[in-house]
């Protein structure tokens, strides 16, 4: 009996990297038929350390070769699709090797949102793709609605951009104001606005489309995917890894623990802006201001933007002095630590952090729920700023600094609305706080057995069996 195998592609990034890696082993641990190929692909700019293992004997790591990206690339949108676009020769060819060289049946690629150009590899092989989609289901649903618009009844994106104007979407219990709308779909000269509407085609040609959400979180946005054009939808998260025993085994990151165990319990703000958040010098002063007059406790992650014109991750100040302000690190030693590298999910799992001022990407939202901290939106790019409007207006389940905040504007948060935003979420009895501590229940119930995620997990894995080419099931 030879064994099914799986090849997912996630883009490069260590966030849909982690994500991919703890799907791959949900699908393992629930169906032993499976062995799994995460295929790691490394961007030539990217720092991170991104050597990968796992538990499982049934997954396998392999790293692309690197490639060279025309220097004319400057734009993200246009580096990114260039650089995809040259991972597809480099993959069929690792693809090949695999099936002629290991004892397994290839049952189909799973891809992600930015993966799409793959889907070329897995139809020259014959077999099915899947999207895993790490964000979250309404955004998924506005894509759509959005892709749909522009193709078949002539939107023009321009008309949101930087406005007020509102639009309704049937995955948000709220109709959409085109401020918090991600700013690639209005970058046509950059290549954003194609990339969005040709990744959203591509996903509408998949089998299925597993989620990175839960029912009882989304239910919403979930029952509003009832289109013939739109594959079948698969609710499996959330999809987290929970191990914080080690957090990485860091020194900095042991003293961060420590100083945490001597706080009173739920009395300390995390910030943190994800692996991609930085800030200029008049915004981290505007941050230290409103810190300090909100009088609360706080670990502040606070990392250095890279050189202007380069795309590389943020890196830690070799001296945080010398970008706060003068006397800042004295006058709250007592209450306050400022660090680099933060490791997030042991944060948040600790019970000292009462609150947490965040980037709203996917990943810690869900973290966030998963632990129960009530966050406060500060979105900085991406999809980031319409997580933080569902997260306030549709869900309710979070407080607000900012909503429609992009890195990339000249507008600097002041202190002012800092402090009455860490006010609002410190607050013992606001109603975020018993939502969320509620949620958290759900979110840990979901995924085991008899959970609604262990359920549509298991309806994905039957489907894809069924999917599989008839001339390779008498294999498996």
């Amino acid at each position: 009996m030879k064994q099914t195998e799986l090849v997912f592609i996630p883009s490069p990034g260590i966030g849909h990297l982690a994500a991919t890696v703890e799907i791959a082993k949900l699908l393992t641990q629930q169906d032993p038929r499976f062995s799994i190929t995460i295929f790691i692909i490394k961007f030539p700019f990217w720092s991170d350390d991104i050597s990968m293992t796992s538990d499982s004997d049934s997954i396998r790591f392999l790293t692309l070769p690197p490639v060279e990206v025309s220097p004319r690339a400057t734009e993200p949108a246009l580096l990114m699709s260039e650089f995809l676009e040259a991972q597809i020769p480099l993959l069929r060819d690792a693809v090949q090797e695999l099936t002629l060289s290991n004892s397994v049946r290839l049952a189909g690629f799973v891809i992600d949102m930015f993966t799409t150009s793959m889907i070329d590899v897995a139809d020259e092989f014959g077999v099915p793709s899947y999207l895993f989609y790490t964000s979250s289901a309404a955004f998924l649903g506005f894509k759509f609605h959005l892709q749909f618009l522009h193709d078949y009844e002539g939107l023009d994106f321009n008309e949101f951009k930087d406005s007020d104007a509102e639009l309704e979407v049937p995955s948000f219990a709220n109709s959409v104001p085109g401020k918090v709308f991600p700013s690639v779909m209005f970058d046509k000269e950059g290549g954003g606005t194609e990339m969005f509407l040709y990744n959203t085609r591509r996903f509408r040609q998949v089998k299925g489309i597993m989620v990175n959400t839960f029912v009882e979180l989304e239910s919403h946005a979930i029952q509003s995917f009832s289109s013939s054009t739109i594959p079948p939808v698969y609710p499996v998260g959330p999809v987290l890894n929970t191990q914080v025993g080690s957090v990485g085994g860091r020194q900095d990151a042991s003293a961060v623990m420590s100083w945490l165990d001597d706080q009173p319990p739920s009395s300390v703000v995390f910030l943190c802006f994800g692996s991609m958040g930085s800030f200029g010098g008049d915004q981290v002063k505007e941050i230290a201001h409103g810190l300090e007059r909100s009088g609360h406790r706080f670990l502040w992650s606070l990392r250095q933007p890279p050189p202007k014109g380069k795309i590389e991750s943020p890196s830690n100040y070799a001296n945080v002095e010398e970008v706060l302000p003068e006397g800042f690190l004295h006058r709250t030693a007592r209450i306050g630590k400022v660090i680099g590298w933060a490791p997030q999910v042991a944060i948040l799992a600790h019970s000292a952090v009462g609150g947490f001022v965040s980037h709203c990407g996917w990943n810690s939202t869900l973290e966030s729920i998963y632990y129960g901290v009530p966050v406060a939106t500060w979105p900085m790019f991406a999809e980031q700023q319409i997580n933080a409007f569902q997260m306030v207006k549709d869900l309710g389940l979070a407080v607000e600094i900012k909503m429609d905040y992009n890195k990339d504007s000249s507008y600097v948060v002041s202190a002012q609305e800092i402090e009455i935003g860490l006010k609002n979420l410190m607050n013992i009895d606001n109603e975020v706080r018993k939502k969320r501590e509620e949620m958290k229940k759900i979110s840990r119930k979901v995924m085991i057995e008899g959970g609604s995620s262990h359920f549509s997990l298991g309806h994905f894995i039957e489907d894809m069996m069924a999917n599989i080419p008839c001339k390779q099931q008498s294999d498996i």
